[in-house]
C-alpha cells in the first residue's frame, strides 16, 4: 500500500530524484505546462532538493517502492535523465519522457545524464527532452496515445551482466597485456 494514497491517481508523475542540486527549471516547466492546459491532467512531482512545484501537486521524497507503484498507475512518467530514474520508469514498463539535468546550469556535477538521456532515447529505452517546448509538446503527444509510452518491464539480470562484462574482459586480455587488475576483476566476478 502507498505511503501516498491521495496522489494514487495522478496522470503524470514527474521524479526529479533526490540529488541536492536544484532541478528547478523542470519543476516550473510542469508548471508552465500545467497552466497552458484547458483541462489540466493531475500530476505528481517527486522534487527531492529543488522547489515545490506552484501547479502540479509535490513531494519532496517517497520510498521507492511507493514510486514505482505511482508510475506503474500512471499514463505518463517524467524523469530527470539519470540512469536510476529512466531505470525505474522502464522497471514497470513506462517509456519515459527523460530531461538531462545540465553541469552548466550547475543542475549536475557534470553531463553523465545528457548522455545517458541520449543512449537510451538511441535505443528506445527513453525519450529525450531539451527544451520547454519538447516537453510540452512530447507530454501532449503522450496523453493523446499512453499506450505508446508502454512497454514490457525491462528488468535487470546480474548474471547476464557479469558474463558481458567477463567476455569483454577477455577482449581485453587477448589484445593486450593488462593491468593485475584485469586478473582481480576477474577473480571478483567469477565469486558471483
Amino acid at each position: 500500500m502507498s505511503t501516498v494514497p491521495h496522489h494514487d491517481t495522478a496522470q503524470v508523475v514527474v521524479s526529479l530524484g533526490t540529488d541536492h542540486h536544484k532541478f528547478d527549471r523542470l519543476v516550473d516547466w510542469i508548471d508552465e505546462w500545467l497552466i497552458s492546459q484547458a483541462d489540466p491532467p493531475s500530476c505528481l512531482v517527486q522534487y527531492g532538493g529543488s522547489k515545490e512545484p506552484a501547479v502540479a501537486s509535490g513531494v519532496p521524497r517517497m520510498p521507492r517502492d511507493d514510486l514505482l507503484e505511482l508510475y506503474s498507475r500512471a499514463s505518463v512518467v517524467v524523469v530527470q535523465g539519470g540512469p536510476g530514474s529512466i531505470l525505474d520508469a522502464r522497471e514497470v514498463g513506462h517509456i519515459p519522457l527523460a530531461i538531462p539535468r545540465r553541469p552548466e546550469l550547475h543542475e549536475v556535477v557534470d553531463g553523465h545524464q545528457i548522455a545517458f538521456t541520449r543512449t537510451m532515447a538511441e535505443h528506445g529505452e527513453a525519450i529525450a527532452v531539451e527544451t520547454a517546448q519538447d516537453l510540452f509538446r512530447e507530454l501532449s503527444l503522450a496523453l493523446a496515445n499512453p499506450v505508446k509510452m508502454r512497454t514490457e518491464p525491462r528488468r535487470s539480470d546480474p548474471a547476464a551482466a557479469a558474463r558481458k562484462l567477463e567476455s569483454a574482459l577477455s577482449q581485453l586480455d587477448r589484445v593486450a597485456t593488462g593491468p593485475i587488475a584485469l586478473h582481480r576483476i576477474r577473480q571478483v566476478i567469477s565469486r558471483h
